[in-house]
């Protein structure tokens, strides 16, 4: 799998957001300054997520971009779905709808495993869990295998 710029500077600003609850919103020209996110693709993030109802904007002076739910309930998936689409997807197709011949049917089974084992991680951790750098066990146990940080 590779993560796009656009997911991880989607969920940089979202941890943000996170830590600023209870300040009120954020401007995106301050999370793109905490990010080092360029601003232009910045806004066009910002409205993906909107769209997906995981942030909304405030207009006026103290204006900005806050998350329209509870950190705790938006998970790396959810941002993930929002700014880039389904998380596996074959010619842009989700791996069900693809059809091969019996020769390579068995191909199908492989990415529905891949999408099964990324769901495994991103639907378990939150942005809750981000912001507070304490990622379920589940998550944790998979990094404590030297094999994991591998570049293999």
């Amino acid at each position: 799998m590779r993560v796009s710029a656009k997911s991880d500077y989607a969920l940089r600003a979202l941890i943000e957001m996170a830590g600023s609850t209870g300040v009120g919103p954020i401007s995106a020209e301050e999370l793109g300054r905490r990010q080092d996110i360029p601003h232009g693709f910045l806004q066009a993030i910002l409205a993906d997520l909107r769209k997906s109802g995981i942030v909304v904007s405030q207009r006026g002076q103290s204006g900005g971009w806050r998350l329209a739910r509870e950190a705790k309930d938006v998970s790396v998936a959810d941002v993930i779905r929002a700014v880039d689409g389904p998380l596996v997807s074959v010619y842009g197709l989700r791996p069900e709808a693809v059809s091969y011949n019996e020769t390579a049917d068995v191909l199908q089974h492989v990415w529905i495993a891949a999408r099964h084992s990324l769901r495994d991680v991103f639907e378990q951790v939150s942005i809750a869990d981000l912001q507070s750098r304490e990622l379920p066990d589940a998550v944790t146990s998979r990094t404590a295998d030297e094999d994991a940080w591998q570049p293999h």
